[in-house]
C-alpha cells in the first residue's frame, strides 16, 4: 500500500507547539526520511472518531492522506485514509473500505468518520456525503498510537518506502474523538475558528518535522458550491 501518514510516536527530539493557522507543511519530493511526528492532546482509547484534513498534490500514484498504528504485530494499518485522483481508500483494523470521486489538480478537504458501536464509516469531500459504508463494528483503536504525516508506516513509527511518501501540501489536519455533525462539517467549510480537533488541534498543534519537511503560508484557497451553499476556505 502506498501512502501519506501522520505518526503519533514517541521518540526523543524536539517538539514544537504552534499555531499553523493559515499554514501548510509541505513535502517537496519522494523520501523515507521526510515526515511530521504529531503529539495528541489527549492520549485515550478511541472506539469513535473524526479526521478532517486539507490535501494538494499532483501525484499520480497513491498516496495516504493519515496514518495511525498501534504497537503490536499486524497494527500498522490501524486507521489510515490513502488518496488517488479518482478513489479514496480507508482502513480499520486492516480492513479496506473503497470509495470512487472524481478529482483533479486542487485543494481537496477530506473528512472521515468511523463509529465503533455501529461500525459506520463516513467519508466527506468538498462538504459532499458519500454513502454509508460498514467497518470493524466493536474494534477499540488502543491509546498507544504512532501518528505520521507524509509516510506508510509497515511498522510501530517506521518501515517507510519512498514510492509510498507523499508529495505536496497538507493543512488544516484534525483529529476528534467523536463523531462529527453535518452541521459542524459545514462549519469546517466556513473556516470557523472553533471548529478545531480535541486529539489533534491545527491551531495548537504539537509536532516534531523530520526530513525536507517544512512548514509556510498558505498561497492559494479554495471555493466550491456544494447544494445550496457556496464555500470558501483558505
Amino acid at each position: 500500500m502506498e501512502g501519506i501518514w501522520l505518526c503519533l510516536v514517541f521518540l526523543t527530539g524536539s517538539l514544537a507547539q504552534q499555531d499553523m493557522g493559515g499554514k501548510v507543511f509541505i513535502f517537496p519530493k519522494e523520501s523515507s526520511s521526510s515526515y511530521v511526528i504529531l503529539k495528541p492532546s489527549v492520549i485515550k482509547s478511541l472506539d469513535k472518531l473524526t479526521l478532517c484534513l486539507q490535501s494538494y498534490s499532483d501525484l499520480t500514484r497513491s498516496y495516504p492522506l493519515f496514518s495511525l498504528a498501534t504497537n503490536g504485530s499486524g497494527k500498522d494499518n490501524t486507521f489510515v485514509v490513502v488518496s488517488t485522483l479518482v478513489k479514496t481508500f480507508i482502513y480499520v483494523d486492516q480492513e479496506e473500505t473503497m470509495y470512487t470521486a472524481a478529482g483533479g489538480l486542487d485543494w481537496r478537504h477530506t473528512c472521515v468518520s468511523w463509529d465503533s458501536e455501529t461500525g459506520i464509516i463516513q467519508l466527506w469531500l468538498n462538504g459532499r456525503l458519500y454513502p454509508r459504508k460498514i467497518s470493524k463494528k466493536g474494534f477499540i483503536i488502543n491509546e498507544k498510537t504512532s501518528i505520521i504525516l507524509g509516510q506508510e508506516q509497515d511498522s510501530f513509527g517506521g518501515g517507510f518506502d519512498p514510492k509510498q511518501s507523499f508529495v505536496g501540501e497538507l493543512s488544516d489536519v484534525n483529529l476528534w474523538d467523536y463523531v462529527l455533525t453535518p452541521p459542524d462539517i459545514e462549519k469546517l467549510l466556513l473556516n470557523r475558528k472553533d471548529m478545531t480537533g480535541n486529539i489533534i488541534n491545527w491551531k495548537s498543534l504539537n509536532y516534531e518535522e523530520k526530513g525536507g519537511v517544512i512548514h509556510d503560508l498558505r498561497l492559494q484557497c479554495k471555493s466550491w458550491t456544494h447544494t445550496f451553499s457556496s464555500y470558501f476556505q483558505c
